[in-house]
């Protein structure tokens, strides 16, 4: 019986692109950036493929190095950024609260989220400042575990936790004031604060 072979880079990396290119728009907020992005990826993955440990977890390797490459290549632009500190405990559910909806429905959080479509989710999501966007697009679109997107981002499990938690506040409040611009529900607060 021959020996099996380990599949090629080639192999492993076709299944991984679509998504690689889905996270790397969301990071770069632009098409040709990311095409770019993944195409320098795809190379250093190439380069680099010797190290790649047969048997693991090519997706996980990919997107660490397509994370690598964003930030070797942003890091040096600035992102205009929201001040954490003015983004209110927890958006959706105060809001949900103040107008009564917890009363009403069992989930009204996820019943609002069902009436805002995917194209203002995004948008909220690519508003992100880059260290909580990375984060958010690896948990939430990518659907990774915790421990695996600290070794993406090469960042300690309690700073992904931590930087996922200000993720949310943050997409709390966008997505609150999206609901509220298109009337989805009324603002009792008299605005959303800025």
């Amino acid at each position: 019986m021959p020996a099996e072979t380990a599949p090629g880079i080639e192999a492993l990396l076709l299944p991984v692109l679509d998504h690689a290119y889905a996270y790397a728009l969301r990071l770069t907020r632009d098409r040709p950036d990311a095409e770019d992005l993944v195409q320098e990826a795809a190379l250093a993955a190439c380069k680099g493929f010797a190290t790649f440990q047969a048997g693991t977890n090519f997706r996980r390797w990919f997107f660490q190095i397509l994370t690598n490459c964003f930030y070797a290549r942003h890091r040096k632009r600035r992102v205009d950024e929201l001040a954490v500190e003015d983004v209110d405990d927890p958006q959706l559910y105060d809001g949900a609260e103040s107008l009564g909806l917890l009363q009403q429905e069992a989930d009204p959080a996820g019943s609002l989220m069902a009436r805002i479509d995917r194209e203002a989710i995004d948008g909220a999501l690519q508003r992100l400042p880059e260290e909580f966007r990375v984060v958010a697009a690896l948990y939430f679109i990518e659907d990774l575990k915790y421990a695996d997107i600290a070794l993406i981002v090469g960042a300690p499990l309690g700073t992904v936790r931590s930087r996922l938690h200000r993720a949310r506040r943050i997409l709390q409040q966008e997505l609150w004031r999206i609901a509220v611009d298109r009337g989805l529900v009324g603002d009792s607060r008299g605005g959303v604060t800025e």
